[in-house]
C-alpha cells in the first residue's frame, strides 16, 4: 500500500485568501495560439446584493454562488531528493552508494475550496454607445 503524507499548513490557512471554483457553460478561446495559461481572463465583481458579475471582453455574465457538498483541496506537490542509500556497505561499493538517488514525494494543502460560482446564462454584449440613425 502506498502512503502519501499530506500536511495542513499552520495558522496561515485562516488568513489566506478564499478560493472559489468558477463553473462556466460553453468554451473560452484565446485570440492567439498561445493559449489561456497565465493570461487575464476577465474581471469578477459583486453587486451590492452579492450577485457575482463576470466581465470578459465586451460581454457580461451574471452568476450565482452555491456551496459545494464536498470541498476540494488544493495540493502542492513537493519532491525531495536524497543522495546516498542507507544500506549496508557489503552490497555496494562506496562510489555506487554516492551515485544513488532516492526521492520522496509529499503534498501540502494550500487551500480549501468550499464555494462555487455558477454562470448558467449566455453572455450579454456590453453596448455603451449606440449611434443614432441620420
Amino acid at each position: 500500500m502506498v502512503q502519501i503524507p499530506v500536511a495542513l499548513q499552520s495558522a496561515r490557512c485562516s488568513s489566506s485568501p478564499e478560493w472559489v471554483l468558477m463553473e462556466l457553460q460553453g468554451e473560452i478561446e484565446a485570440r492567439h495560439e498561445t493559449g489561456l495559461a497565465g493570461s487575464l481572463m476577465g474581471d469578477l465583481h459583486y453587486s451590492q446584493e452579492g450577485v457575482p458579475i463576470l466581465i470578459i471582453g465586451h460581454h457580461i455574465l451574471y452568476g450565482k454562488v452555491s456551496h459545494l457538498d464536498r470541498p476540494f483541496a488544493v495540493l502542492l506537490k513537493q519532491t525531495v531528493r536524497r543522495t546516498g542509500a542507507e544500506s549496508p556497505v557489503e552490497a555496494h561499493s562506496l562510489a555506487e552508494r554516492d551515485s544513488e538517488e532516492h526521492t520522496s514525494t509529499c503534498y501540502t494543502v494550500t487551500a480549501l475550496i468550499k464555494k462555487k460560482i455558477i454562470f448558467k446564462t449566455r453572455p450579454k454584449p456590453i453596448i455603451t454607445n449606440v449611434p443614432k440613425k441620420l
